[in-house]
């Protein structure tokens, strides 16, 4: 089973830093589920429940960032137990450079009402929300979180159209 796996942190790898959403699309036979974890939900336990019964995670730049970071913190290091799928080097070798909203708008993906947004600003959004206990700057991060996994789903199917199609 496959899973899209996508985290916001308050920064890199080092310091401070911490991941303040983990998304995770799970394309189950028959159903599309995606599940994220916020704040301090975000531990190995809720992130091994969440990825049970998966055998691939895909991820875009999920080889240097994605996965080391959630190794480094909460501690749980995805790739021994999982392999991975890096699309950012599946769409390189397709042609295509630069950032995920980039690719997106190359491909025509759409991120439907969402302001153009950077990983920069997912960063503002969480301290706006942790500062003012803002819920509309967490449900915004939110959003656009989840807007990065389905759209790592949509990127594959583009890319590898031999890949099966969920319904």
């Amino acid at each position: 089973m496959d899973a899209y796996l996508d985290i916001e942190t308050t920064g890199f790898i080092g310091g401070r830093s911490y991941p303040t959403v983990v998304g995770v699309a799970i394309d189950f036979p028959g159903e599309w589920v995606v599940e994220q974890l916020v704040g301090d939900d975000i531990t190995p336990r809720s992130i091994e429940h969440i990825l049970e019964g998966v055998t691939t995670i895909h991820t875009f730049n999920g080889s240097s960032f994605d996965l080391p970071f959630l190794a480094w913190k909460p501690g749980i290091d995805l790739r021994r137990t999982f392999d991975h799928h890096d699309l950012m080097y599946t769409c390189r070798r397709a042609g295509l450079r630069g950032g995920l909203k980039r690719i997106e708008r190359v491909l025509g993906i759409d991120r439907k009402d969402l302001p153009e947004m950077s990983g920069h600003d997912a960063v503002l959004l969480w301290q706006k929300y942790l500062e003012e206990s803002n819920i509309s700057a967490l449900d915004l991060l939110l959003e656009y979180n989840r807007a990065d996994v389905e759209n790592l789903y949509t990127i594959r199917n583009i890319l590898e159209p031999s890949y099966g199609r969920r319904t």
